[in-house]
């Protein structure tokens, strides 16, 4: 597996439950969760990307596997307890 772009650190937000309509996000709606890296590794044999979800000190939040089908599959890791 190759490891194709850098790890760039990036925002996590979440938004508040206010209504939305459309697709406009404003930013008295959001709230500054943390932050991640998002890196992208494929298997050339298998055809399956693998991308990884880390958070600021490197901690793989998500797992998440991409077909070149169009089938993903995610793990969701919790450190909370």
């Amino acid at each position: 597996m190759a490891n194709h772009f850098q790890e760039v650190l990036m925002k996590d937000i979440f938004t508040k439950n206010s209504p939305v309509s459309g697709n406009l996000i404003k930013a008295k709606d959001i709230e500054l969760k943390g932050y991640s890296k998002i890196t992208l590794e494929t298997d050339e044999n298998e055809d399956v990307k693998i991308y990884l979800k880390k958070d600021a000190d490197d901690s793989v939040k998500e797992i998440k596997f991409v077909c070149s089908c169009g089938h993903t599959k995610s793990i969701i890791l919790d450190y909370s307890e």
